[in-house]
């Protein structure tokens, strides 16, 4: 798999240039607007797979890979009766959508075709690569494919993924590379998931770069409700974006910048409105 060769790149890449060339101009508000659109249509792309991920993750460890993929193709034949599973050995080839009933889990209504491959299962090395062929929720549309791992002692899992992925409610799209630690949301993977890492993607504006720190996403929104990140803009202007949680259908953002700040209120269905400076 290539990811974790671009991912380095990326991330070189991206410390050498901001490094010797920050732009020191004030962040104008639409650059911090257009910062917000790209940061939330690349979250919810990356939440999207996430969930997705957190669909196949009901195994036993330390058995057969084989068993483990029965296991998972039992979970999802109950979670999500839409969605036709072809088990192949250690392979799962899951068509969502393909049946009649429910495909909502945890906040998303899925379409799309996903291939799950369990490629250990034991204790200390646990691995399941995942394929994404237009992976939807009605919001974004993602395609590509990421390599997870877990450490059952620190109760984590680390994505490795590189996807492309289109907005269906804006023109924003993307196609880039990162590398995450995810654990469960205050304990509990039914409410989210906690994230630390890196992202990098290229779209129609440009090369962006982000760093995440302690952020917390619930499945179905489609920005953090809290923790920070540091994104550089392809003009290479360097910002943060903080969250707080408005309401359960509201999340400010705060995008400061050099010089200036700006608060925008964005809504679970990824309306963004602007708040106070």
């Amino acid at each position: 798999m290539r990811t974790a060769a671009i991912i380095a790149l990326t991330a070189t890449l991206a410390t050498s240039t901001t490094a010797c060339r920050e732009n020191k101009e004030p962040l104008t508000t639409g650059e911090a607007l257009q910062a917000l659109e790209e940061a939330a249509v690349s979250s919810q792309a990356s939440n999207l797979v996430s969930g997705s991920i957190e669909i196949t993750t009901d195994f036993t460890i330390g058995g057969a890979v084989e068993s483990a993929a029965e296991e998972i193709r039992t979970f999802v034949e109950t979670q999500l009766p839409c969605a036709e599973v072809t088990v192949t050995g250690a392979m799962l080839e899951v068509e969502y959508g393909a049946k009649p009933g429910d495909c909502e889990y945890r906040g998303h209504t899925y379409s799309g075709t996903h291939t799950i491959e369990v490629e250990a299962n034991e204790e200390g090395n646990v691995i399941v690569s995942h394929t994404w062929n237009e992976l939807s929720n009605g919001l974004v549309s993602v395609t590509g494919d990421a390599t997870v791992t877990w450490s059952l002692s620190e109760k984590s899992r680390r994505v490795e993924h590189e996807l492309t992925w289109t907005s269906l409610t804006s023109d924003v799209s993307g196609t880039g590379s990162g590398d995450r630690t995810q654990t469960a949301l205050n304990g509990n993977l039914a409410e989210g998931i906690q994230v630390d890492g890196e992202r990098a993607w290229s779209g129609q504006r440009g090369t962006w770069s982000l760093d995440i720190d302690a952020v917390q996403m619930r499945w179905a929104d489609p920005v953090p409700q809290s923790g920070t990140y540091t994104l550089v803009n392809p003009d290479n202007k360097r910002m943060t974006l903080s969250f707080e949680r408005l309401d359960s259908n509201t999340i400010t953002v705060t995008i400061a910048g050099t010089k200036r700040s700006f608060s925008f209120d964005v809504t679970a269905a990824g309306q963004i409105e602007e708040g106070g400076a």
